[in-house]
């Protein structure tokens, strides 16, 4: 599949203002601008996170609403019930409520909807647990915004909920107690894109300081925030930075040891990055909810006990291994379906599990770059997950085609949906409709967003180091990609991996007088094009190749593009 390649611009005398300012080459100024830092003190703020750059939570919208209610609950003795998603910001937004108000409140316990029996988000089955069991006060987690209906049956009961939530709202609130989101229209919270697990924790932080309890006893549950963060792609600027930087280093210090007992199975040597968490921890996390039950993931969360944790994580493992075979097999089922001629996928089965179309609709947009709706069919009901293509809304197309839905919500990449069976072709006719008056050919593919070019010479060490203190990745920090044009292989390219689908080469140029070694994975079919010495454009990350003890600078190549 052919990539666009758009390389940034900035304003060169700014570039340059900065890097006299902060005594520091073009390269990083470049970079550092890029990323919308364009002062001192804001790059002091970027390279020295620090606790104190956090915003006032009282700013989020019915804050002060929420924390009353939850100190009358605490006062009263009320029984409180943690309520969150199956996903991973769900459960880890449970574990860390549940974790903090148990040291102020032994009335209290969680509740994981079950993905097949109650779907997504606030359930009336969820409610009469609730008032089955005499809790008076449910604190909602990652779900909730949209449940209008759900609130107004748990009224009833003389239920009273607490909703935390980051998904587009829409234009009626429900009648809770209090709704967190900053993503309200008239919410004055400057931030934006918290996870479900950072309004959570912004709750927990406003009362700590109503209730003069010191931060440092919170930071502990910085490496459940920094999973969720990482887990639900959200932007990684701003307060999200700052909680990830902490949260890290949280997790590479002393985590919990629900966490550690997954880290051990990832087998991961070294400190643990965003990317760790994103391929290793998030995904068997995520596995509990997909395939079984989310409660399983909040248990191992929470669980003080090592030797119990390895129990629970090697449980869940065998989950996630399961997991990967359903994801191979159904991918490759759905691949036979899409229509080539058609600018939206969408694909369905009774056959499928349901807890994987999620990660299927992402496998088929890989293949063929244009929004993805994957749906599996229970009773005559057809519920699944849709993902986008960069720029395109899916929410708002989504928006368009309600009449066809019972329910959806989500993001602008992402998003959950259901539909009767006998809606399903208006759905798809309406669907194709909208993207097909609104996506651009641009966004049908896929774009390598390049920082800057630069040349092989100017690769080395000291340049490593600095653009690793950029980190932690993630959107809108996404780890540097440069440029370098007109270089060659050295003549030792060659195709590895066990099915041969990975290119390592040794890239050189004229002006450089050593080959640097790089590789490239999946994209082995270009090696013709570069083993008869002809000239190519190649753009690509600088990394680090760790090997019997021995760290060398290498190249991941993300493309190469020759004349042939």
């Amino acid at each position: 599949m052919s990539k666009n390649w758009k390389i940034k611009t900035t304003d060169k005398s700014i570039v340059q203002s900065l890097a006299e300012n902060l005594g520091v080459g073009k390269i990083v100024a470049q970079l550092l601008v890029l990323r919308g830092i364009i002062t001192f003190d804001d790059a002091k703020k970027f390279f020295r996170p620090e606790f104190s750059h956090l915003h006032d939570p009282y700013l989020m919208k019915n804050m002060q609403e929420a924390v009353r209610r939850i100190e009358n609950a605490i006062a009263n003795k009320e029984k409180i019930l943690i309520y969150g998603d199956y996903d991973v910001d769900g459960t880890t937004s449970v574990a860390m409520m549940y974790i903090f108000l148990q040291k102020y409140n032994q009335n209290i316990n969680y509740y994981i909807p079950s993905r097949h029996k109650e779907g997504y988000g606030i359930s009336i089955q969820g409610i009469d647990h609730a008032s089955e069991n005499n809790y008076s006060l449910i604190i909602a987690l990652d779900c909730g915004i949209r449940a209008v209906e759900q609130i107004d049956y748990a009224n009833e009961k003389g239920i009273d909920f607490i909703i935390c939530d980051h998904h587009t709202p829409a234009e009626k609130t429900p009648n809770a107690i209090a709704v967190l989101n900053p993503k309200q229209v008239d919410c004055n919270y400057p931030f934006k894109d918290l996870s479900g697990c950072g309004v959570g924790f912004k709750l927990i932080q406003a009362y700590c300081e109503k209730n003069q309890i010191p931060f440092n006893e919170i930071t502990p549950l910085l490496d459940l925030l920094v999973v969720s963060i990482a887990a639900d792609i959200v932007p990684m600027v701003d307060e999200n930075r700052l909680f990830s930087f902490y949260g890290l280093k949280q997790i590479n210090e002393n985590p919990r040891v629900g966490i550690k007992a997954l880290m051990n199975i990832t087998n991961r040597k070294g400190k643990y990055t965003i990317s760790d968490i994103v391929f290793g921890i998030a995904p068997r996390i995520n596995a509990a909810g997909r395939l079984r039950h989310g409660k399983f993931a909040v248990e191992l969360l929470i669980e003080n006990d090592l030797n119990i944790a390895k129990q629970l994580a090697g449980k869940i493992e065998k989950v996630n291994l399961e997991r990967r075979e359903l994801d191979q097999n159904i991918t490759n089922d759905a691949l036979t379906m899409i229509d080539e001629n058609k600018k939206s996928t969408i694909v369905f089965s009774s056959n499928w599990h349901k807890g994987i179309v999620g990660i299927v609709a992402s496998r088929l947009i890989e293949k063929h770059y244009k929004p993805t709706i994957v749906l599996v069919e229970e009773e005559g009901i057809l519920t699944g997950s849709a993902r986008s293509v960069k720029g395109f809304d899916l929410y708002n197309a989504l928006l368009q085609c309600e009449k066809h839905l019972s329910k959806f919500g989500g993001h602008k990449y992402a998003a959950g949906l259901s539909l009767k069976k006998e809606n399903l072709q208006e759905f798809m006719n309406s669907f194709e409709k909208v993207v097909l008056e609104t996506i651009t050919e641009e966004q049908l593919t896929p774009e390598i967003s390049i920082d800057m070019e630069i040349q092989l010479d100017q690769i080395n060490d000291k340049l490593f180091r600095i653009v690793q203190q950029f980190t932690p990745f993630g959107p809108k920090n996404m780890m540097p990609i440069f440029i370098s044009k007109g270089v060659s292989d050295s003549g030792y390219g060659s195709k590895i991996g066990p099915d041969r689908t990975h290119l390592r080469l040794n890239i050189i140029n004229e002006d450089c007088s050593k080959s640097i070694s790089s590789i490239g994975f999946g994209l082995a079919h270009h090696f013709d094009k570069t083993n008869n010495g002809t000239p190519f454009d190649v753009c690509y990350s600088i990394d680090e190749n760790n090997w019997n003890g021995r760290k060398n600078l290498q190249l991941k190549i993300r493309d190469i593009r020759t004349n042939i």
